[in-house]
C-alpha cells in the first residue's frame, strides 16, 4: 500500500506542477500580447493577405510600421489556423487585411469576429479593390460606409487624374482634397498629391463616427470604366470617399481605403503630376500620407489619458465623503497625449466639467497651467442631492475622455445655520416694534382717565 501511496504521490505532484509551470506560461504569453495603455505602440498586428507577394510588393508600408516598433505577423486569409483569441484573450492589438478579393477567413476567423475584435477597442485597416469580394465589402459597411451598386465600378476622374494615365483611362486619381485635422495626418502639410486607384465609397448618413480623409474632386464620378455610362452614377463628386476613418465610441480606430495599390511600393515612388498642374513631384505623397494615418491609427498621436482626478474644498487637501450646500470646492484632473514615445502634457482650451443631478447644475471651462493639468472652482449649488462631476471630453481625432465622480451634498443640519440672519434685520425690528407700541398702548389704556 505505501508503494501504491507513493507513486500517486509522485504521479499529483509532477501533475501540480504541470499546471503551475502552464498557468505561470499562459499568464506570461497572456501579458506580453495584451495592450498596455502605458506603452500603446508596444503591439502585435496581424496582416491577412491573399498572397505573400503583397508583402514584398508593400514593403515600404509594412518596414514603417516594424520599424516604429510594431510586431507584425503575415498569414494567409485562408490560412486554417488563424485565429485572434485564445482561452478568451486576444491576441493581436491590430488587424490589417490587405485581402481584398478573399471569399471567407481561414480557421476561427469571419466577420462576427472581426467585428468584435473592433468591439473590443482594437484597430482595424481594410484596403479594398474593384475585385473586392462581397465578404470583405460587408465588413467595411458595417463599420459605416456605402459601396457602388455596380461591383466592377471604380472612381473616374476626367480633370484631377495624373498624367501617366493612359488616354481615355482616367482611373488613376491624383487626389489632394485632404481632411483638416492636424492630429489625424500631422501638421506637415502634404504637398504631392496622393495617387488612388480603385473604388470609392460614401459615409453612411445614419453614423456619425466615420470621417472622411481623402476625398474626390467634385468632377470625379464612380462608373465601370469599360463600359459606357448610360444611366447617372450612384456616386459622384465630393461626396465620395477614397480612404475613410472610423473613431468608435470604445476609442477602437478603422480605416477603410478603396484602394490597396495605395499602400504600393509602385505608389509610394512614383513621380506625380495632377492634370492641368504645372507643377510635378518627384515622388507622390503617398508615404507620407499612409505613414502619418497610420500613426493616428494605432494610437501614436490623439491617444489621451486622464489622471490624478481630484476634487476637494478650498484650502483642503482631503477629499471629502460629500459637500454641504454652497461649499467652495475646486476640481482638477491631468491630461497627457501618448506621442510615439512618451506622454507629453496636452495643452487645449475647450475641456469642461459640470456638475451634474439630472442636468448640470455648473459649467465650467476648466483653466490649465500648460504642463497637463487643468482646473477651476465654483461654489456648490443650494441645490442637495447626488451630483456627479463629468467631465465629456469628445475631439476630432482624439480618444474621447469620459470621466465620472459622484459625490452627495447635504443642506444644513439644524445647528449650522447662521444665529442672526442679516437678511431678515427688517423683520426683526418690526417684530419688536409691534411689541414696543402694544406695551405703550397697553400703558396708555390702563393710566388714561
Amino acid at each position: 500500500m505505501s508503494l501504491v501511496h507513493s507513486v500517486v504521490h509522485a504521479k499529483t505532484s509532477t501533475m501540480a506542477k504541470n499546471v503551475a509551470i502552464f498557468t505561470i506560461f499562459l499568464l506570461i504569453t497572456t501579458q506580453s500580447l495584451s495592450f498596455s495603455p502605458e506603452n500603446p505602440s508596444d503591439r502585435r498586428i496581424l496582416v491577412l493577405v491573399d498572397d505573400f507577394a503583397v508583402k514584398s510588393s508593400h514593403s515600404i508600408y509594412f518596414n514603417s510600421l516594424s520599424s516604429r516598433g510594431y510586431s507584425l505577423d503575415f498569414k494567409l486569409a485562408d490560412d486554417p489556423k488563424l485565429a485572434l483569441q485564445r482561452y478568451g484573450d486576444f491576441l493581436y492589438d491590430g488587424l490589417i487585411i490587405f485581402s481584398p478579393s478573399v471569399d471567407r477567413f481561414g480557421g476561427s476567423i469571419n466577420q462576427a469576429a472581426v467585428l468584435q475584435f473592433v468591439d473590443s477597442g482594437r484597430d482595424l485597416i481594410i484596403a479594398l479593390d474593384v475585385n473586392s469580394s462581397d465578404f470583405i465589402r460587408e465588413i467595411a459597411i458595417e463599420c459605416g460606409v456605402d459601396f457602388d451598386e455596380d461591383p466592377s465600378a471604380m472612381v473616374i476622374d476626367h480633370t484631377s487624374y495624373a498624367l501617366s494615365s493612359t488616354e481615355g483611362d482616367h482611373t488613376l486619381i491624383a487626389g489632394d482634397n485632404f481632411v483638416e485635422s492636424d492630429v489625424i495626418l500631422g501638421s506637415k502639410k502634404i504637398e504631392a498629391p496622393v495617387l488612388f486607384q480603385g473604388i470609392g465609397h460614401s459615409l453612411n448618413p445614419s453614423n456619425n463616427l466615420v470621417l472622411k480623409v481623402l476625398s474626390a474632386s467634385p468632377s470625379a464620378y464612380s462608373s465601370n470604366p469599360t463600359k459606357m455610362l448610360s444611366n447617372a452614377p450612384s456616386l459622384t463628386g465630393s461626396s465620395i470617399s477614397l480612404v475613410s476613418v472610423v473613431q468608435a465610441r470604445n476609442n477602437a480606430r478603422v480605416l477603410i481605403s478603396g484602394s490597396l495599390k495605395l499602400f504600393s511600393d509602385r505608389f509610394l515612388r512614383a513621380a506625380v503630376q495632377k492634370a492641368g498642374s504645372s507643377t510635378g513631384y518627384d515622388k507622390s505623397g503617398n508615404e507620407q500620407f499612409v505613414t502619418e494615418l497610420s500613426r493616428w491609427i494605432f494610437h501614436e498621436r490623439g491617444h489621451l489619458k486622464a489622471v490624478n482626478v481630484r476634487h476637494n474644498k478650498i484650502e483642503q487637501a482631503d477629499e471629502p465623503s460629500m459637500y454641504r450646500i454652497t461649499d467652495d470646492l475646486e476640481y482638477s484632473v491631468e491630461i497627457y497625449e501618448w506621442l510615439g514615445k512618451s506622454w507629453e502634457p496636452y495643452v487645449t482650451d475647450d475641456v469642461q466639467l459640470q456638475f451634474y443631478m439630472m442636468s448640470p447644475y455648473v459649467l465650467k471651462t476648466l483653466s490649465t497651467d500648460k504642463k497637463g493639468r487643468y482646473f477651476t472652482s465654483f461654489k456648490v449649488p443650494d441645490v442637495y442631492g447626488v451630483f456627479q462631476f463629468k467631465v465629456e471630453y469628445q475631439r476630432l481625432g482624439y480618444t474621447s475622455l469620459s470621466l465620472s465622480k459622484q459625490i452627495p451634498v447635504r443642506p444644513f443640519r439644524h445647528n449650522e445655520f447662521e444665529r442672526f440672519i442679516t437678511a431678515a434685520y427688517p423683520y426683526y425690528g418690526a417684530c419688536f416694534s409691534m411689541m414696543a407700541g402694544f406695551f405703550a398702548f397697553t400703558l396708555a389704556h390702563l393710566y388714561s382717565k
